[in-house]
């Protein structure tokens, strides 16, 4: 018998938690699955859910015949891994300023950065065009990638772990002769790794998904990403055939998934050391 007072209800809360998190997992996985049996299945199988139905990978054929998604691809991968260097440096830098240095209107400068966190990028958009314009980058690669580089909250997340490693292996690094990029690059970065992990997956994650500034600032297909020229394809290429509309949704999602399903436990991993405050 159970003499613990609470265990019994302590038991059932975490039963209901377990619950409704596969309850939630499934209902986040029915969209998916079905846009993946539909783009291995022929238009009349696609809603009757037949397993005895042929497999077929056509649908895939026809989609990369019908949009230039190669370029696409291309386009996606230069401007998510441009966005990450320039907000691994530009963050890596400012929060070692604000971490470690003291200059007058260090506080007042921090807070604006905050600011940045409580303004959605939406807002910004009719000024980011003008300044895009104003400097000859409309429709390129560069016009997507410039309003992000600088992230605020990578400034922030970088901040509060540089703060929080000893002072002292900073002085000993002092001691040995390092100079100030020397102690970042040497002391800070290696034990950053785990944040640095954590916070590039979340930036690769949130920019390729990104879908209205770059319909915004983008014209051709020259730079157009992934999530823009899917939604080009859907409108004028496939009409209504959902297998075709699956399968061209799984192509660009599938680099995605492939990533989570790899990097899933360093992914939880890499935030549960970065301690996120």
């Amino acid at each position: 018998m159970d003499t613990v007072p609470g265990r019994g209800g302590l038991r059932i809360g975490r039963g209901l938690e377990t619950l409704g998190a596969w309850l939630l997992g499934i209902l986040w996985l029915l969209p998916l699955l079905y846009a993946l049996w539909a783009s291995v299945h022929q238009r009349e199988a696609a809603t009757t859910f037949d397993l005895t139905a042929p497999l077929t990978f056509d649908n895939f054929v026809s989609v990369w015949q019908g949009a230039p998604f190669g370029r696409y691809y291309v386009n996606t991968i230069l401007l998510v891994s441009g966005i990450l260097v320039g907000q691994l440096v530009l963050g890596v830098l400012a929060a070692y300023a604000f971490a470690r240095f003291r200059f007058v209107g260090s506080n007042i400068a921090f807070a604006l950065v905050l600011v940045q966190l409580m303004i959605a990028p939406d807002i910004l958009i009719s000024e980011n065009y003008t300044t895009m314009a104003s400097l000859q980058l409309v429709d390129t690669i560069p016009a997507i990638g410039l309003p992000y580089i600088a992230s605020a909250f990578g400034i922030f997340l970088l901040r509060q772990t540089f703060k929080s490693m000893p002072i002292e292996l900073d002085e000993a690094a002092e001691i040995e002769g390092a100079g100030r990029l020397g102690r970042l690059w040497r002391v800070y970065v290696p034990l950053a790794k785990p944040t640095l992990v954590a916070y590039g997956l979340v930036s690769v994650s949130t920019h390729w998904n990104n879908f209205l500034w770059p319909l915004v600032i983008t014209n051709s297909v020259n730079a157009r990403p992934l999530t823009v020229g899917l939604a080009v394809y859907n409108g004028t290429e496939s009409g209504i055939d959902w297998t075709l509309l699956s399968a061209a949704t799984i192509l660009v999602v599938a680099p995605l998934l492939v990533a989570f399903l790899i990097f899933q436990r360093q992914f939880v991993q890499s935030f549960m050391r970065a301690g996120i405050r």
